[in-house]
């Protein structure tokens, strides 16, 4: 088999189908992921071992093949003849190499093309504070952000540093100077490239996700200081993310981080991709707005009374999950049993649904 030609095969039928997710493990044929359902290509033959390590080892430069074999796992971005981009991750499963590739749309959606709540415009117009877009894994994060960024450098002329591990989306300079940084490639290590980032004259940064203490501490300190920071967590809720950020410090810590965490958040948006009616999915979010009210929740660490405070301020802008899917069931866009697989209080969702 000519595992190139077959792999480039396989990335256009992915980039065709408007899949999500490209699969390839042995003893399985490819499979797309396809509005969350994972679909195998049934004109493709069952992957053996030789077959999947032709696939993957057509992705992999010798540098990164080198990576490989000594990490057991990598994550990159590969270009597919400029037609499309992909996050991969190669890893071993049972001794076996496999690879899940994310298709990366080419153009950068606006937020409302992806519709999103306008009140994201507003996180856009912010010159300091620390934005965070969270929820579960494959639901429209990166798409997000992307989405705030690219409105950044449409509308204001600034300096945008961006910190991925891999880069995801690639932005075309407007106004803005926008400079990405890949782990790896660009610096050594997502600490190393964070801790250099607030000397390189930056006015909105992006961090591609907070995995550790000392990221989250940095982007914190970033906001304190004068700057728009951006990241994502894979949290459930704005009250969750909160949780988890201060307990990923040690006790002796927590009460400076619920400090500059309590000074320096504006805003938490968590968000779900839910199948739509007739096909597709489209995005229901939650969205804390950091009022004086939610403030002084984070100081005195009574996190369990922000879901309250939410349901509470639809004024100001704030909504909850069960709303916001409450909302898209009234509009017929989805149905109530999607909802209901989305939501973390699907009882309460049901009352609310009753009540407007």
């Amino acid at each position: 088999m000519d595992y190139v030609k077959k792999l480039n095969e396989l990335l256009l039928v992915t980039a065709r189908q408007a899949a999500s997710d490209l699969h390839i493990a042995v003893g399985r044929k490819p499979t797309l992921r396809v509005d969350s359902i994972l679909v195998p290509l049934m004109n493709e033959p069952i992957l053996t071992k030789e077959d999947a390590e032709g696939l993957i080892s057509a992705l992999l430069t010798p540098e990164q093949k080198e990576r490989f074999l000594k990490i057991k796992q990598i994550d990159f971005s590969f270009n597919y003849e400029d037609k499309a981009r992909f996050r991969v991750n190669v890893y071993l499963q049972r001794g076996f190499m496999a690879a899940a590739l994310r298709l990366i749309p080419a153009q950068i959606h606006t937020v409302d093309e992806l519709n999103l709540p306008p009140l994201l415009h507003d996180f856009v117009k912010l010159h300091q504070g620390f934005v965070l877009i969270v929820g579960p894994a494959g639901h429209g994060k990166s798409t997000t952000l992307a989405a705030m960024l690219d409105e950044v450098n449409h509308t204001r002329t600034e300096h945008v540093i961006t910190v991925e591990d891999p880069i995801e989306y690639l932005f075309s300079q407007d106004r803005c100077i926008v400079s990405q940084r890949e782990v790896g490639s660009d610096a050594v290590s997502f600490h190393e490239a964070l801790r250099a980032v607030l000397r390189q004259d930056p006015d909105v940064i992006m961090i591609g996700e907070m995995r550790d203490p000392e990221t989250i501490a940095t982007a914190m300190t970033a906001a304190e200081t004068g700057h728009l920071v951006f990241s994502t967590l894979h949290t459930n809720s704005a009250s969750q993310t909160i949780d988890r950020i201060i307990d990923s410090f040690p006790p002796e810590q927590q009460g400076q981080v619920v400090s500059q965490l309590a000074s320096t958040l504006v805003g938490i948006i968590s968000e779900r991709l839910v199948p739509r009616i007739g096909g597709g999915r489209i995005p229901a979010a939650e969205i804390m707005l950091t009022n004086s009210a939610i403030r002084n929740l984070i100081r005195e660490r009574k996190i369990y009374q922000i879901d309250l405070v939410i349901e509470t301020s639809v004024q100001e802008g704030m909504i909850s999950l069960n709303r916001s899917l409450v909302n898209l069931i009234k509009r017929k866009e989805i149905s109530l049993e999607a909802a209901e697989s989305f939501s973390l209080n699907p009882a309460e969702l049901r009352i609310l649904l009753e009540r407007t």
